[in-house]
């Protein structure tokens, strides 16, 4: 994730129902001798498994399920991420990178940044990655090339069934050089329909496949994320990442929302001047509303979670 020479310290939080299963992970992580490995830190307690930390992948929250409301999933994961957000700002490492994983992972991404303003906002991330990577594996499988071939792909909005997947931008490595997406697989009803709605609703494929949702994925999209924020991406190419919009592309400012950037020297920035065409306005406004509609919720959460600690402090 970091490079071939990194060394790095593993610090593991969950909850003292799940000690001794975190501990057997301990043991495992120990007994695989990864030569960059120089310590785990196993523990239930929020403040020892944020003390120092330089990156912070958040993993976890309460997930929604099957007749939970989505307004009931982020009234849920409020509390998790305050607690969290407060434990970041105050014992992590100053310039921590933190990546949130846990679904509904652009709303609690802004539930963190909220419930910690002392962290700046650029190093608030959400992952995208995995979808910006089942969208290159799709267009990989199509066109049967390699999927390092594809670039540039975007991913626009939320980490849910309205994101939009964009190949507009996307081009191909051929033995007669770049070539657009569009122009190779020359079948615009596909693109605009099923590849949308296949890279859309790929979590729910796999979880109905294997009765689990995505493992293996997540856990390369989460390295993949990382890897590029600190070591930086080729010139000329970009990444789905969810940021906290700063109004480019018409994105209301202050919603976590996908964009494509580019990252160097551990900085990210979004991509400026790319043509959008009709077809991915409505698709990015589309998504983008469904953010703003989280937005109101989560701020009707953190207050009602705010009005309730005051009451019991004063209690």
């Amino acid at each position: 994730m970091l490079g071939p020479d990194q060394p790095i310290i593993i610090h593991m939080l969950d909850t003292e129902k799940a000690a001794e299963a975190l501990n057997g992970l301990k043991m495992e992580l120990i007994d695989g001798a990864f030569p960059l490995l120089r310590g785990v830190v196993a523990t239930t307690d929020v403040v020892e498994a944020c003390r120092d930390v330089n990156i912070a992948v958040m993993l976890g929250g309460k997930p929604r399920q099957e007749g939970t409301e989505r307004k009931d999933c982020i009234s849920m994961n409020v509390s998790i991420y305050k607690a969290q957000a407060s434990a970041l700002e105050q014992h992590a490492a100053a310039d921590c990178k933190v990546l949130v994983v846990a679904n509904p992972a652009n709303t609690n991404a802004l539930i963190l940044k909220e419930s910690a303003p002392s962290i700046p906002e650029k190093n608030i991330t959400c992952l995208m990655r995995l979808d910006h990577n089942r969208a290159l594996g799709q267009i990989a499988e199509k066109l049967k090339v390699r999927v390092s071939d594809v670039e540039n792909i975007i991913i626009w909005g939320n980490h849910s069934s309205t994101q939009y997947p964009d190949v507009n931008h996307a081009t191909v490595a051929t033995s007669s050089g770049q070539r657009s997406v569009r122009d190779l697989i020359a079948d615009n009803e596909w693109l605009n329909t099923e590849f949308i709605t296949t890279v859309q609703q790929r979590g729910e494929a796999i979880i109905k496949a294997r009765k689990r949702s995505s493992v293996l994925s997540a856990a390369s999209a989460v390295c993949d994320h990382m890897h590029d924020w600190l070591l930086g991406t080729p010139k000329g190419t970009w990444v789905s990442m969810g940021v906290c919009s700063d109004g480019s592309y018409g994105i209301p400012p202050g919603l976590f929302y996908s964009f494509p950037v580019s990252c160097q020297n551990g900085e990210w920035s979004i991509v400026q001047g790319l043509k959008i065409d009709e077809f991915s306005r409505a698709k990015m406004d589309a998504t983008a509303n469904e953010l703003i509609e989280e937005k109101s919720q989560a701020y009707l959460c953190l207050d009602r979670f705010c009005s309730l600690s005051s009451t019991s402090d004063e209690e």
